[in-house]
């Protein structure tokens, strides 16, 4: 990622890649063959839309806890969403800056779900009796970063695993993966032509076999129109579980975003575009269906 000035957050960031992209191939795949066709030098010139992260809502623990985080840097909690049929509600944030990516923080309403599947995850969240948060040093480098990696929890066993993916992927995916960074966005809409429209960009994915969400069509449109987005199929991991039993499951992906400049700012020239005149935010139907990236539906295509 490409920061104006090294800062504690941009620092942290810069952690947290490396970690998920050591994870999840698809990203130094993408990399190479976007340098390869001259779109970028390298990922240092890959503009980042957004990052994503998903949490239990439970005590201590959820968007209250984790966005303290990025607040504490200067982020700002912006528009409200909510998911009826995944149970989730989710907030996304504003950067200090922007050559910081977007926040986009989403949490699973734990009490909506049925009484055995929120027991086998109080059985593992209920260990956590303060906010981890709290305990932080926001101001210290290593200690978030290593935070983001660190279990909270006790792993949980397949049979535990399998029982929450059969009522909520998200529970299942959570409780394994925990804060472990979702995805990172490509901001498509900042490529050379012709790579910054989806169509195209979609096309040149295919074409390096990046398996696409085909979840609501490969790409998903805003209401507006003015947002377009696609992700990748999630990479799998290999999970070991408590219990000793071992079995591939959905890690993490990546994202794509083309922002459209804003009716009001069409006439300004194409060179003296900035982030304030597109688009901003996110659009509720169009997360509804980045979020099936890892799910078995896709990934069992």
């Amino acid at each position: 990622m490409k920061f104006k000035s090294s800062t504690i957050m941009t620092q942290i960031l810069d952690a947290l890649f490396k970690v998920y992209e050591s994870r999840v191939p698809d990203v130094r795949k993408i990399t190479q063959a976007m340098t390869d066709k001259g779109m970028v030098e390298s990922q240092m010139d890959i503009v980042n839309d957004h990052i994503a992260f998903r949490t239990m809502g439970v005590d201590n623990l959820g968007i209250a806890s984790f966005e303290k985080i990025f607040l504490a840097h200067g982020y700002k909690r912006m528009d409200y969403y909510h998911f009826e049929t995944k149970k989730l509600d989710a907030y996304w944030y504003s950067p200090p800056t922007d050559d910081l990516p977007r926040v986009f923080i989403s949490e699973l309403k734990v009490e909506l779900l049925t009484e055995s599947t929120q027991k086998i995850i109080s059985k593992y969240t209920n260990t956590v009796d303060t906010d981890p948060v709290d305990r932080l040093d926001l101001n210290d480098v290593e200690a978030v970063a290593t935070f983001f990696q660190t279990p909270l929890w006790a792993l949980p066993t397949k049979e535990d695993y399998e029982s929450l993916l059969s009522e909520s992927e998200y529970a299942a995916w959570v409780i394994y993966n925990r804060y472990y960074l979702n995805h990172y966005t490509i901001s498509v809409h900042d490529l050379p032509q012709p790579y910054n429209r989806l169509e195209s960009f979609n096309t040149f994915l295919k074409s390096i076999g990046i398996e696409l969400n085909d979840s609501g069509g490969e790409i998903k449109t805003s209401k507006d129109g003015l947002l377009r987005q696609s992700s990748s199929v999630a990479n799998q991991v290999e999970a070991r579980f408590s219990d000793g039993e071992i079995k591939a499951i959905a890690g993490s992906y990546v994202e794509f975003a083309e922002r459209s400049v804003l009716p009001e700012f069409s006439d300004i020239q194409p060179i003296k575009i900035k982030r304030k005149h597109r688009r901003e935010g996110f659009e509720a139907s169009n997360a509804d269906k980045i979020f099936e990236s890892t799910f078995t539906s896709q990934l069992k295509k």
